[in-house]
């Protein structure tokens, strides 16, 4: 298995068989690593590990062979060159920030990204002198306005969370890189079955694997991709470092899903565009968020970056909080938490929840109102999750 360019491959079969190396047992299925250190054949060979002269395992916080076959099979669906796997996605950001930021540098982000993204920048690495300017996501210009000599790289989620709102990335690409700044990209709503940003300029591409890429709800992680160089010279020393390690089981488990991610994708996204076409039409709904509707104001743009139109919809009732709890606690299929990407329908409050942590003015800065609803969208029967959500509508 180890001879086969991979790279010739569709990303459907690179998420099935790329990167498993079998061991003298012949296993068909992807074994667990349950180890936390390696036996070396000699002193010298040990010594030769440690310090990089020779390829090969060492420690399980940064070298464990289900870990990396899990990152050699996303590094070849993203199109990258190379990928980390970390303990969460929220550990995979901070890693970014960890290994690429310094006092006196400026990041420039959009304002609709996850709440604790922006945690994150606004109130954690601004204790240790970085600085933060959030931007409107779509606007170009903003973006463009908002650099600084000492901006460092540019932070977008595309789709956002939970507005699906869309950036060119691209164009945003040839933005930063004219100011010698560096493009990072969620792809934790689109995965590489949707959206491949790295092929459309990004140099790094961030993910959740929590969500589509588990797509069952089971375990916790994370995952950088980017060039070789951005890893080894950044990256990949302040994981051997930091130590927000992927376990093995959590990387054998996520493996499991990369292999039906494809038809998942497919499935999440076909009940999606059904459910939002249906909410457009209900009375108590007062605007419904989705690329994949007309009247999205970037669906060109979602059909010319994107495969497909994503698996989340969020919309707006016509009341406020209290009608939007209500319809929630009306539901009795759907699960009510914020995790996302699972093959059960989920529905959250995101003003109270997601984002609740945010000053009331910033989220109405990404447009995230009382009355707003998410709902990502799961496997079950389109009309089971429709008559569920009518029990709150009506």
């Amino acid at each position: 298995m180890t001879d086969k360019n991979w790279e010739d491959y569709s990303v459907e079969t690179q998420a099935i068989r790329a990167g498993q190396q079998r061991t003298h047992e012949d296993e068909h299925s992807m074994p667990i690593f349950m180890t936390s250190s390696y036996v070396f054949k000699s002193a010298k060979e040990a010594s030769l590990r440690f310090t990089g002269q020779q390829a090969g395992n060492i420690y399980s916080r940064f070298t464990n062979p289900t870990v990396n076959t899990f990152q050699e099979r996303l590094a070849l669906m993203e199109q990258g060159e190379r990928c980390l796997a970390f303990a969460s996605g929220m550990a995979a950001i901070m890693a970014i920030g960890m290994s690429l930021l310094k006092a006196g540098d400026h990041v420039v982000c959009s304002r609709s990204v996850f709440g604790n993204t922006v945690l994150t920048f606004q109130n954690y690495f601004a204790k240790f002198g970085v600085e933060t300017t959030f931007v409107e996501l779509s606007n170009l210009d903003a973006w463009q306005a908002a650099i600084q000599p000492n901006t460092q790289f540019l932070f977008v989620e595309t789709p956002s969370n939970p507005m699906m709102e869309l950036v060119d990335i691209s164009a945003l690409a040839e933005i930063a890189h004219q100011q010698d700044c560096l493009l990072v990209v969620d792809n934790v709503f689109c995965t590489p079955i949707m959206q491949k940003p790295l092929s459309l300029g990004a140099d790094i591409v961030v993910h959740s694997a929590t969500k589509y890429i588990d797509g069952q709800g089971r375990c916790v992680g994370g995952a950088v991709i980017a060039s070789e160089e951005i890893i080894e010279q950044s990256i990949y020393p302040y994981l051997r470092t930091g130590g927000a390690t992927m376990s093995a089981f959590n990387a054998w488990i996520f493996l499991s899903g990369l292999e039906t991610l494809a038809v998942r994708m497919q499935a999440h996204c076909d009940n999606a565009f059904a459910l939002a076409k249906w909410l457009e039409s209900q009375e108590a709904v007062a605007k419904v968020h989705y690329p994949g509707l007309e009247s999205h104001p970037q669906h060109a743009l979602a059909k010319q970056q994107q495969s497909h139109f994503g698996g989340v919809v969020s919309f707006e009732l016509k009341g406020g909080k209290e009608q939007a709890w209500r319809l929630i606690d009306a539901t009795q299929l759907l699960s009510i938490t914020a995790n996302l990407g699972d093959v059960k329908t989920t529905i959250t409050h995101p003003a109270s929840t997601t984002h609740g942590r945010l000053a009331p003015e910033v989220r109405l800065q990404a447009g995230i109102k009382d009355s707003l609803v998410r709902i990502s969208v799961g496997l079950e029967n389109i009309e089971d999750i429709k008559q569920d959500l009518l029990r709150g509508l009506s």
